[in-house]
């Protein structure tokens, strides 16, 4: 029985590293960096293939975008925490 316990123990610290790694990395400069650059690639490639007049610049919009999301949203989801912590 104490062998199970110790199993199931490491299996659920393993898991929380797990998660914490996963946390890190959906949270971090880098990954929010690179959608940016990848949006912004995706909406230049796109643009050109439409034949806009400036799709440099039109691509500055869906990132832009994407960033300010990004930022907003944190600041909506730790209202959301707090109000759900208080209820």
């Amino acid at each position: 029985m104490n062998k199970d316990l110790e199993k199931r123990i490491t299996a659920i610290e393993e898991r929380n590293k797990r998660v914490e790694a996963d946390k890190a990395w959906e949270t971090s400069f880098l990954r929010k960096f690179l959608i940016i650059v990848l949006t912004y690639i995706f909406a230049v490639l796109y643009l050109k293939i439409a034949d806009t007049t400036n799709p440099l610049l039109g691509a500055v919009v869906p990132t832009v975008g994407f960033f300010l999301s990004t930022q907003t949203l944190n600041i909506i989801k730790k209202k959301w925490l707090e109000k759900r912590k208080k209820d």
